[in-house]
């Protein structure tokens, strides 16, 4: 076996408590992986956003139903499922860690493109993207996210109501702009059009929450 290469080491001294940080400034991606606090947070263009508390119960057994779905139809398939936490990098040019100033944690994300894989996630957009939302998610956070996905290239992105028990479905047109589907529900299944052949019903995922 290769061994594994280290982690650059950093100049900047770790921040271990969140409070230090200055929500005013920039941050990038370097800067990021120096944060050895607890919270988790995420950058949009160089702002902090801080993630809701740990996810509730019911949250975790919609995603842990979709993931599952989703990992049983890509099982022997190139593309690849990831859940939270991973960190997708989303690079303007460069994507060397100081030159990246949006990374995110989706619920869940599919991966078509290996070569956009390495050893701390994903750097670039991920083909599919699904956000379970929590009662704690604001809508300036939606909005950025969904403005993220859009301009990166997410060529799918499922926005996933566990309150309704309902899913809606972006897709990516010719002209790089989210095409919104119905609100999909109860008893109704969806297809997707990055994953040819996949089918979720809604049951499966909303049924029997504890």
């Amino acid at each position: 076996m290769s061994k594994p290469i280290p982690y650059p080491i950093l100049d900047d001294e770790p921040v271990r408590q969140f409070n230090e940080l200055d929500a005013s400034l920039t941050y990038s991606y370097a800067n990021y992986l120096n944060w050895l606090f607890p919270e988790r947070v995420e950058l949009i263009k160089g702002k902090i956003f801080k993630m809701s508390p740990a996810p509730s119960r019911v949250h975790q057994e919609v995603a842990g139903n979709i993931f599952l779905k989703l990992g049983n139809f890509l099982d022997g398939k190139p593309c690849k499922v990831y859940s939270a936490p991973f960190d997708v990098r989303f690079p303007k040019e460069s994507k060397a860690n100081k030159d990246v100033f949006t990374v995110l944690q989706p619920d869940i994300c599919v991966i078509c493109d290996k070569s956009k894989l390495d050893a701390r996630g994903c750097i670039g957009a991920p083909d599919l993207v699904v956000e379970v939302l929590s009662p704690g998610n604001t809508k300036m956070e939606l909005l950025n996210k969904y403005k993220v996905y859009e301009e990166f290239g997410v060529k799918e992105y499922w926005v996933v109501s566990q309150s309704d028990q309902s899913i809606l479905i972006y897709t990516l047109n010719d002209t790089g702009k989210f095409q919104p589907s119905k609100i999909f529900t109860h008893s109704e299944k969806i297809t997707s059009s990055v994953l040819p052949g996949f089918e979720l019903i809604l049951d499966d995922v909303f049924d029997d929450l504890g």
